[in-house]
């Protein structure tokens, strides 16, 4: 397993972090700890999850992700990079989520304790509150990195133009800025190439890219728009009405359907294809990827060892550029 530096930071990752959302609702403990265990063994020392986990997000779930890391954690914590979120509603109270000083300190304490941690190797903001000042969220950040409970602090799902705000601010005030970004990025979502990823190789942050197989669409398992099988991310409350609608379109299907007719005539897994995909490109720094069985490893992790030709890359973008542009109203 190779590793790569997080943007200008002295950090090194592994170009595979492990995520680990299903711990603790469609992975028991044991389950968790075999995938942790097979992540191991292959390498992968960089793991990400967040207050809110498992999914689907609820306050009476929320932190039994963290509580099963830090019990596999035990003993070994130095050995790896740990990445969690606050932002989320993870409680019952007004202030059980939000990216509020209150609410910020109290959600590094709570994931410490969980985490059977004194320290978070990178801490990020799970996606903007447009309730609290940015200055407010950003001072917050800077005062756990000052008293060493942090060591690198980054964002998820920010516009562009939130993340160069945030970075002139905390240039200005002297305080621990974004060195991380943490986007959606897949073969069937690419918006991110027309600015984030032009700031973060400007600016030097690393580029953590969540959903790399579009929540298991990318594997072409997925072949009509009749119902999917329980149990599947595609039906997890919420979470699984947010994917049916990013990506449960007959074009969409259209897409992968191509792209596995092809690179299966080439004898290449479409699962490798889409991680080494998003790896290969520009300013990446490591790819995100689940498991809700250690065996599903076996296909993401070797995608580390696969190069893709011009040929290839050129049918990757065939899929992206075929996709219709939806028209939004700027916000």
């Amino acid at each position: 397993m190779k590793v790569r530096r997080m943007g200008k930071t002295g950090l090194k990752v592994t170009e595979i972090c492990l995520g680990t959302m299903t711990f603790g609702y469609q992975c028991d403990e044991r389950t968790s700890f075999a995938i942790l265990d097979k992540a191991a063994e292959q390498g992968v020392t960089f793991l990400d999850t967040a207050d809110v986990y498992p999914v689907p997000p609820s306050p009476d779930t929320a932190g039994r992700s963290e509580e099963i890391i830090g019990r596999w954690l035990n003993g070994k914590r130095d050995r790896y990079v740990v990445a969690t979120k606050c932002r989320m509603c993870v409680g019952h109270d007004p202030n059980d989520e939000g990216l509020s000083r209150k609410h910020i300190l109290k959600a590094a304490e709570d994931s410490l304790r969980r985490l059977g941690t004194d320290y978070i190797d990178l801490y990020q903001a799970h996606s903007p509150d447009p309730e609290t000042p940015i200055e407010e969220t950003l001072e917050a950040f800077d005062s756990l990195v000052r008293q060493g409970k942090v060591r690198y602090v980054g964002c998820s799902n920010f516009s562009a133009w939130q993340i160069a705000l945030a970075l002139g601010i905390s240039e200005r005030r002297n305080w621990a800025r974004f060195d991380c970004l943490q986007p959606r990025y897949n073969l069937l979502y690419r918006d991110i190439e027309t600015e984030h990823l032009l700031l973060c190789r400007d600016q030097g942050l690393g580029v953590i890219a969540y959903n790399p197989l579009a929540g298991g669409f990318l594997s072409g398992k997925y072949q009509t728009k009749d119902s999917p099988p329980a149990g599947t991310r595609f039906t997890l409350g919420k979470t699984g009405d947010l994917y049916r609608e990013r990506y449960w379109q007959q074009a969409q299907f259209e897409a992968v359907e191509n792209l596995r007719a092809f690179f299966q005539g080439r004898g290449k897994s479409l699962v490798q294809v889409a991680i080494a995909w998003v790896l290969a490109q520009p300013g990446i720094t490591s790819a995100i990827v689940g498991a809700s069985r250690p065996d599903q490893l076996d296909d993401t992790l070797a995608a580390v060892d696969m190069t893709l030709d011009q040929e290839e890359l050129e049918a990757c973008n065939l899929a992206w550029f075929s996709l219709p542009r939806p028209m939004k109203a700027p916000k």
